[in-house]
């Protein structure tokens, strides 16, 4: 329905994404969701193979200098395939390779973007511990400085990527003082897997299995001052950034990993009879359908509308609410939608006879990961009210083109007005 925000060559793009979605064997998604396969190497390496990895970035460094809209598309369509599938090649693609583009030097760039957009090699960001996830400024591993090298210790968990990644996107406490400003006290690491980095804990996950998710221990690691990405101290510039790859990212693969469930229930109440006729012919089932429909067609909308506004040059501070209510309007919409579909098939659709059950089960991460939807509501309440803060200034200067509609009240100088 959206292919018209697309042009000729993003549509071909989109193409080439298909391709590779139905390349995928049958048996590495069963083998995935029953953890037998513990992360999908094999995919990533067909993916960077194919040039599909990294659309956005450079075509120096393996990307196709694409853009936001595309990006988008492209996660959606890796959805389809699975929302985990979307996951391993968000992590890697997006997320680090938008940190080390954006933050890093070109040394990084051809060190660690280059064979990553190849598929020649795998990453994972490492921000939630053991003691939580939002709470970024709170971090507890630390990195102390010994001359041309940091020694790391802590742990990291739910880290996606974990079993399987060659290197990992780590934020660590440098600066230890107890005075510390937690703004500036924090540092981004590029960590290769080696002497040190240990997988501790593979999670047993209700959904979105085969990503390698774990908890990683990181025991006297000596990661070389060339590995810093951005500055010391300068981790909130590269976390503020990794907000828009993160949390855009995720509205767009869920919209696609819903998807097939609305596909599989309206089929199944194409045909499925009751009463003497197809299902589809009530209103309880049709309805719920149409329900679901919308809710993807709004969500998809604002995926674009959003991805529109990163192209623009708005960046991270100029999209924060925008991206923020996004995803928690998709992620929650992609839920209730998946929910339709299988309410509307019913007990078969519980089972593992269709692929809804585990649809459901893995768009539950939605709303937990890259952020919680209360997280995204906070956002959006503070950036709300500090762009109305700057509305009522500019009616109050009366800026040119602007009404001031409270003022439209009958008895809108009435003393009734209390505030406090």
């Amino acid at each position: 329905m959206f292919d018209f925000v697309l042009s000729d060559e993003q549509l071909a793009f989109r193409d080439e994404i298909r391709d590779l979605v139905r390349w995928v064997p049958r048996q590495m998604v069963l083998d995935m969701d029953a953890d037998r396969i513990i992360f999908p190497r094999e995919f990533l390496a067909e993916a960077g193979r194919r040039n599909l990895l990294g659309c956005r970035y450079p075509r120096r460094w393996g990307g196709r200098e694409m853009d936001w809209v595309t990006t988008c598309m492209a996660m959606e369509e890796v959805g389809r395939l699975g929302y985990i599938f979307a996951c391993v090649f968000g992590v890697g693609a997006e997320l680090v390779c938008d940190a080390i583009v954006l933050h890093g030097n070109d040394e990084q760039r051809e060190k660690y973007v280059k064979p990553l957009l190849a598929g020649e090699i795998c990453a994972a960001e490492c921000l939630t511990e053991p003691r939580g996830g939002s709470d970024f400024f709170g971090a507890t591993t630390i990195a102390e400085e010994r001359g041309d090298y940091f020694v790391l210790n802590g742990q990291k968990r739910f880290i996606v990527g974990a079993e399987g990644a060659d290197y990992f996107l780590v934020y660590a406490r440098t600066d230890l003082s107890d005075d510390a400003d937690p703004r500036h006290a924090l540092t981004c690491f590029v960590v290769d897997r080696g002497p040190g980095v240990r997988v501790e804990y593979l999670y047993g996950l209700m959904g979105c299995r085969g990503g390698g998710t774990g908890r990683l221990a990181f025991h006297d690691v000596e990661v070389p001052r060339s590995n810093v990405l951005g500055e010391v101290g300068g981790a909130r510039a590269v976390f503020d950034t990794m907000m828009i790859p993160e949390r855009l990212g995720t509205a767009a693969m869920t919209v696609g990993a819903a998807a097939p469930a609305l596909d599989i229930a309206t089929g199944y109440s194409s045909r499925r009879k009751a009463f003497g006729q197809t299902i589809n012919e009530f209103e309880g089932v049709s309805f719920q359908i149409a329900a679901a429909v919308t809710l993807l067609d709004a969500s998809q909308a604002m995926v674009y509308t959003a991805a529109r506004a990163v192209d623009s040059g708005l960046g991270a501070a100029g999209t924060r609410r925008l991206v923020s209510e996004t995803k928690k309007f998709v992620t929650e919409s992609a839920q209730q939608a998946a929910h339709y579909a299988m309410q509307v098939m019913g007990g078969i659709g519980y089972t593992n006879v269709f692929p809804v059950e585990r649809i459901v089960r893995d768009l539950r991460l939605a709303s937990i990961w890259t952020g919680t939807n209360e997280m995204m509501s906070v956002i959006t309440a503070h950036e709300w009210y500090r762009e109305h803060r700057g509305y009522r200034e500019s009616l109050r200067r009366g800026a040119v083109g602007l009404r001031d509609v409270e003022a439209d009240a009958a008895e809108a100088d009435a003393a009734e007005k209390v505030y406090e």
